[in-house]
């Protein structure tokens, strides 16, 4: 995705949405079939947008900043993306300024003809390779980890694209899952562990990649299969093509995906997004049950959660807080003032459903507390008499290095904040979590393997399931300027 300065947005104070993925192969007009799919994937990045296509010998591209419906709705525009072989991508940086030089697909040419490619994820060893390239000559347009994947590609001894594109996949660690394409080629590829989701569809003789299934629902498309952890597909005239690359490992897909990114009727690895959800809650309210006399979801994430508790707890499930779908990004300002009203803007308490009550938020999780904070506040002022606050994933402890947005440890409240100092905080008459465990059981319906975890859960626990080479680079160089200056 991109790879070098955070761009954690405090007004949401949430794990900020990764990117979205789409590739079509084999229909005419394949780049309105993208557009179709990147609406799809709109909440997985609302910053930028872009489509890649090839036809009668040359590759076609539109990258804008912006929402997808603002820029690939034009039929003018529409038309100049022309053949039936296409990739698109929604972008949220999680580094790497959002600038138009950022935005993707990225093009190449190499030798054996152009490369596009379009990432959802974050490499963990970007900023070392990187280095690398740049001291053996190599010239970047971008500040994107993407195109590091471009650059060992091109750098590649191997003959054919495709087998470029492995050798490139074989060098880099992280998280991803990746669309890409040549002038007759579609291919989609996974990383080892499978931390970011990708699965393949069919409409008529057309073969799709997207980032989740939502996205082949919009279309009409047949949910095919989901890309395997470590496989290149590669989609061509002369077929559906297969091959593995890096180790074989057990693979864990990111628990986030079930408890915020996903959208709700997406299935990731074969479960419900919106059932994993339900359960959570319903694990939730068995875990840190209250007396009180309604639930109230904090939207729109924490919904089908919400749901799950009120039914676990047979209480009443009401709209005690309504959220405003028409406050964009970009109406978000810079000065604290403007900041504290960002909680306003984007929810507003219904004192019909809270007056004198004793009310239960439910929320996707907690990151910093500070917009958790204000929503309990504002529940108090519309005239609840007590407020109870429950997340519905574990407390988060350990930030992100695989594509999601959030603070650096220091800031995250669970991180150094004990129970009651994190109720205190919120200022909520009692506070819950989910327990990792519960976690387990609502996705995976098993227990953690503590020895072979089946999610990335490392938010929670701190077990990173692959090397951190460039934050582990970046401490040993902090820790030798700490000592020069110390022994000066």
């Amino acid at each position: 995705m991109s790879a070098m300065t955070l761009t954690y947005d405090p007004v949401t104070d949430r794990p900020q949405e990764e990117c979205g993925v789409f590739g079509v192969r084999g229909a005419p007009d394949a780049s309105v079939l993208v557009a179709f799919g990147l609406h799809a994937l709109q909440h997985r990045g609302q910053e930028a947008c872009g489509i890649t296509s090839y036809h009668e010998g040359r590759f076609h591209s539109e990258r804008h900043l912006g929402l997808v419906g603002e820029h690939f709705t034009d039929q003018d525009r529409m038309k100049s993306l022309e053949g039936s072989l296409a990739i698109g991508h929604v972008r949220y940086s999680t580094s790497g300024a959002p600038v138009l030089r950022n935005v993707q697909p990225l093009y190449a040419d190499v030798r054996g003809g152009g490369v596009a490619l379009a990432h959802n994820g974050n490499l963990t060893n970007a900023r070392a390779l990187r280095e690398e390239l740049t001291n053996g000559g190599a010239i970047f347009q971008s500040t994107s980890d993407t195109e590091v994947i471009l650059q060992l590609a091109a750098r590649s001894k191997k003959s054919k694209a495709v087998n470029r594109l492995i050798a490139a996949l074989s060098q880099v660690q992280g998280a991803f899952a990746l669309v890409a394409m040549t002038n007759d080629k579609l291919i989609g590829a996974r990383d080892p562990l499978g931390i970011r989701p990708l699965v393949m569809g069919k409409l008529d003789e057309a073969v799709i990649f997207a980032s989740e299934t939502c996205a082949l629902d919009m279309i009409g498309a047949e949910f095919v299969r989901e890309v395997e952890p470590g496989e290149v597909v590669i989609v061509s005239d002369d077929g559906i093509e297969s091959k593995k690359f890096g180790p074989d490992v057990p693979a864990r897909p990111c628990a986030f995906e079930y408890i915020y990114f996903a959208r709700p009727d997406s299935i990731i690895d074969g479960i419900s997004v919106y059932e994993a959800r339900k359960r959570m809650g319903q694990r939730l309210a068995q875990e840190t049950p209250a007396d009180i006399d309604v639930v109230v979801p904090v939207p729109d994430s924490g919904m089908a959660a919400a749901l799950g508790f009120a039914e676990e707890m047979g209480k009443p499930f009401d709209l005690g807080i309504i959220r405003s779908h028409f406050v964009g990004r970009t109406f978000i300002q810079p000065t604290q003032a403007k900041r504290d009203l960002g909680v306003r803007r984007k929810h507003s308490a219904n004192p019909a459903a809270l007056r004198g009550k004793r009310v239960l938020l439910v929320d996707d999780s907690v990151v910093r507390g500070t917009t958790s904070k204000k929503i309990v506040k504002m529940v108090r002022e519309a005239g609840a008499k007590e407020v109870h606050f429950r997340s519905a994933c574990p407390p988060i402890t350990h930030p992100d290095f695989y594509g999601i947005d959030m603070p650096m440890r220091e800031e995250l409240m669970a991180a150094s904040n004990k129970h009651e100092q994190m109720t205190e905080m919120l200022g909520a008459d009692s506070l819950g979590f989910l327990s990792v465990e519960g976690l387990y059981w609502a996705v995976r319906g098993e227990a953690r393997n503590p020895d072979h975890p089946q999610l990335a859960d490392h938010y929670f626990t701190g077990d990173y399931p692959t090397p951190l080479v460039d934050r582990d680079r970046a401490r040993s160089n902090k820790d030798q300027q700490l000592s020069l200056l110390v022994d000066a």
